[in-house]
């Protein structure tokens, strides 16, 4: 049994007076619809909801404790007061789900979190050890993968997914942490031996305003998550990555950085090959050659990444480089759905940033012998700042470029298409996205290369209010004949 005394134990919280605190807890629940008998409920502030507001509703469900801010109307239940309930919530959730795998590590960044903690995993299970990734593909095992439709989801099912996997035996694993997650406090309680950094470009404006409050989100990574005694593994590579060394360096963490500037893994060769590219990698004073199965410039940058984050986490060096040569390419990130009947590849990629377009395009140049056809489009109801920049990208980069919707949401269509068509000099507009990828796919010779970025792994398109069927691999072949 689990009493909410030994819970609240020692953490910065002011709790009713008079309340009795030898209940037994049964689980914990940000929303009151998800609240049994005994639950702690967590009433946080949100942009579009006031968990306080279902304060009530929590109680009468069964909730025996409400972690809310301290001016909250709780009665009823005890009340833990915090001037920043979720940061409160998260090690009293981390207390009630542990234990956690022995070894774990986050990425951050805008572009490359999700390949790097796969391909993490992938490293960790050829060296033997039963390991698992949490991010945009869900939860992934050597054996399952199971969506869960959130770069980083809510607290209660990232700690109860970790509990669930250490209790499957696995040892090892990775997650991804967004500037969101970090923000929210999503991904917090449990040990973080390790951090890594991809880079950082223009993304989620909308939510966190500026640059530099959007790096700041990212930062709390290495600022307060990652344990005192941790790593951090910095691609040394990017525009803001002394900032990231001189955070890591005043948290006193131990640095490993890779890239071309790195010095663990210092990258002083990188050659495209038919399938892939071969690398040359400096590490203890030898030179290896690693022939990375993936294509791009930036999964090489993902790859060594996540390489650091194994070797930060005890892995030998000299195996960890072996190992990168077997590694598979990661679900919707230049994954190559299918050659069509002229004989051009088409590749699918998540790519829905102007730095995550341009890295895309920039992958697939050296192994286009005729044109480069792009098609892409823009989400709804996000940072809509970066929609003529994509168009720019693409427009500059590729040799033809198709608009098309993405998922718009709640926004119409046809102004998400012209703000992109905006920055796209010379583009063509295509509304439906099927439409466009046939269109895009029938254009395509035999020496021409096709890449649908945007939507990457994704099963469905969201208009309005509804989730429609939609995967880009899939229509891709299914137009391809």
């Amino acid at each position: 049994m689990t009493r909410l005394a030994g819970l609240i134990d020692g953490l910065d919280a002011a709790v009713s007076a008079g309340a009795v605190l030898d209940a037994n807890v049964t689980g914990f629940a940000i929303d009151n619809r998800k609240v049994a008998p005994g639950t702690v409920f967590g009433a946080f502030q949100g942009l579009r909801v006031n968990g306080e507001d279902y304060i009530a509703d929590a109680v009468k469900a069964g909730a025996i404790a409400v972690v809310a801010r301290p001016e909250a109307k709780v009665e009823g239940a005890i009340h833990i007061a915090h001037a920043n309930p979720r940061r409160l919530f998260a090690p009293l959730a981390a207390r009630y789900f542990a234990p956690f795998p022995d070894v774990t590590v986050a990425v951050t960044g805008t572009n490359g979190k999700t390949s790097t903690v796969e391909l993490t995993r992938q490293l960790w299970r050829m060296m033997g050890h039963h390991a698992a990734s949490i991010g945009t593909l869900g939860v992934t095992t050597s054996v399952d993968q199971v969506s869960t439709g959130l770069t980083t989801p809510d607290i209660v099912t990232f700690l109860s997914n970790m509990s669930g996997l250490r209790r499957e035996g696995v040892t090892h694993a990775a997650f991804e942490a967004s500037s969101h997650g970090l923000a929210q406090y999503r991904t917090e309680g449990l040990p973080v031996l390790a951090g890594g950094f991809t880079n950082l470009s223009r993304d989620h404006l909308d939510y966190h305003g500026d640059m530099d409050s959007y790096f700041d989100a990212k930062m709390r990574l290495f600022d307060e998550v990652v344990a005192s005694d941790g790593a951090a593994v910095v691609w040394a590579d990017d525009a803001w990555s002394d900032k990231v060394v001189a955070r890591v360096a005043a948290r006193g963490l131990r640095l490993l950085s890779v890239g071309e500037k790195g010095e663990v893994l210092r990258l002083v060769t990188r050659t495209p090959t038919q399938l892939g590219q071969t690398l040359g990698i400096e590490a203890d004073g030898k030179t290896y050659k690693v022939n990375l199965p993936l294509i791009g410039a930036y999964q090489a940058a993902n790859a060594l990444t996540a390489a650091g984050l194994v070797i930060a986490t005890g892995g030998d060096v000299a195996k960890v480089l072996e190992l990168l040569g077997r590694v598979q390419p990661v679900r919707g990130r230049l994954e190559r759905a299918v050659i069509s009947k002229a004989g051009a590849p088409v590749y699918v990629d998540y790519a829905h940033t102007p730095d995550g377009l341009r890295a895309a395009i920039e992958a697939l140049r050296p192994h286009t012998k005729g044109k480069l056809i792009v098609l892409f489009g823009a989400g709804g109801d996000r940072d809509a700042g970066k929609r003529p920049l994509m168009g720019q990208v693409a427009a500059q980069l590729a040799d033809h470029v198709i608009v098309t919707d993405d998922n718009p949401r709640s926004e119409e269509p046809s102004a998400i298409r012209a703000a992109v068509m905006a920055g796209a000099t010379g583009a063509e507009e295509i509304g439906g996205r099927r439409a466009a990828i046939a269109a895009a796919i029938a254009q395509a010779g035999a020496d021409d290369i096709v890449l649908l970025a945007g939507k990457g792994h994704e099963q469905g398109q969201i208009i309005g209010d509804r989730v429609l069927p939609f995967d880009d691999v899939t229509v891709a072949r299914e137009c391809a004949g």
